[in-house]
């Protein structure tokens, strides 16, 4: 059976057309794009030049997979076993509100599948690397669903050298589920990069998410994380290495609806030359969710006078036995600490990279898989060296 006879995939896809159509691209006349504009892919055309790469030897990658397991291509699944995608595809993304998750389902073909069953625990990283070497323009569409008391640990590597990719995450996460998701984006500065994570968190269950972007043209993650079972987790962190005239964005909303539930968005970065940073983080705390313990937290380094990063913490609360907080800086390099490593025979091109690398690694210690932090460690080294070399 091919993927374009489901008629339920067919409808799928004609509802995001239809919405599409209705909105277009957003702009910044849209409160959630105030900040990030896509004029640039109005040149590119939105028609998808071909599926998306990355996928080849996922399975290698965790060694044999415990019985029950679905991990592979979105393409390939729908042709074996469509019934078990039905049941999930589509069900978390609103693609009234979110523009760019109506353009992604409007051409829903392939991508990353992981269905984890009940106590299930992969005790290796699902890695997957993201590539193009053109101007391709690609959505991908993810679906990972964790059963109860079921474990994984996913990292994305991401290295396009141009084109545009639109992707779509959706999460479930069953009871007591706990999922570690990661995200590295190195390309180039003709790629334009947009991500919407639809995740919904069931009771006692933990999603963390922590994405490190240190290339791209445009890099935009909005991510959705709904906490619909007591006892519930969210951490959505990050840091951001901008330079050039690159733009990273990063736009969160974490739902409250049930009581009991914690959650934390920590974002930590370093803007230089004529590059532009966003942070809009929002906790949404329903009636009744009572015991909500959130937090914001926003740290920024301006490295140059034309860096520029733009802050909107939000917190909309309708319950009244709540612990919430935001907190939001900028600035330059501490001049004292500066001075004092300079008076120690230190030059000040080595002194700064030695307080750029030490204000990074706060960020990047947080990750709790001792090879994924040690990576994107690398990674930040390695964007910071060039940096010192220019």
């Amino acid at each position: 059976m091919s993927v374009g006879t489901l008629s339920w995939l067919d409808d799928l896809r004609a509802k995001g057309r239809a919405r599409f159509a209705e909105t277009g691209l957003p702009s910044r006349k849209d409160e959630a794009w105030k900040f990030t504009g896509l004029n640039k892919l109005r040149a590119l055309g939105l028609e998808p030049s071909g599926p998306p790469h990355g996928l080849s030897g996922l399975s290698g990658s965790v060694g044999p997979l415990p019985n029950g397991v679905a991990l592979g291509s979105l393409a390939e699944l729908l042709r074996r076993n469509p019934a078990i995608v039905e049941r999930h595809l589509g069900k978390l993304i609103d693609v009234d509100r979110r523009p760019m998750a109506a353009l992604n389902t409007a051409w829903i073909e392939d991508g990353l599948v992981l269905i984890v069953p009940d106590g299930v625990v992969l005790d290796r990283p699902i890695e997957t690397t993201w590539a193009s070497t053109g101007n391709e323009t690609v959505y991908p569409r993810h679906l990972i669903v964790l059963g109860r008391a079921a474990e994984a640990v996913i990292v994305e590597r991401h290295s396009s050298k141009g084109g545009f990719s639109n992707s779509v995450f959706e999460i479930a996460l069953g009871a007591g589920a706990n999922l570690r998701h990661y995200a590295l984006h190195e390309e180039s500065e003709a790629a334009l990069v947009t991500t919407t994570i639809a995740a919904e968190i069931g009771r006692a269950a933990t999603y963390q998410t922590f994405a490190l972007t240190a290339g791209g043209g445009l890099v935009r993650r909005e991510i959705e994380a709904r906490l619909v079972g007591e006892g519930g987790s969210v951490r959505v962190d990050g840091a951001y290495l901008v330079d050039g005239r690159r733009h990273a964005d990063t736009t969160v909303l974490v739902d409250h609806r049930v009581p009991h539930c914690s959650s934390r968005q920590t974002q930590k970065g370093i803007v230089d030359d004529h590059g532009h940073a966003v942070f809009q983080g929002k906790i949404l705390v329903r009636p009744g969710a009572q015991q909500t313990d959130g937090n914001q937290s926003s740290q920024t380094l301006l490295l140059s006078r034309d860096a520029e990063i733009d802050v909107k913490p939000e917190l909309e609360i309708h319950a009244d036995d709540v612990k919430c907080s935001h907190g939001a800086t900028s600035g330059r390099l501490d001049e004292n600490a500066l001075f004092y490593l300079r008076s120690r025979g230190v030059p000040e091109r080595e002194a700064r990279a030695l307080l750029i690398q030490g204000f990074i690694d706060g960020a990047l210690d947080e990750i709790d898989h001792e090879g994924v932090r040690e990576t994107f460690k690398a990674a930040a080294a390695g964007w910071l060296a060039k940096r010192v070399a220019a």
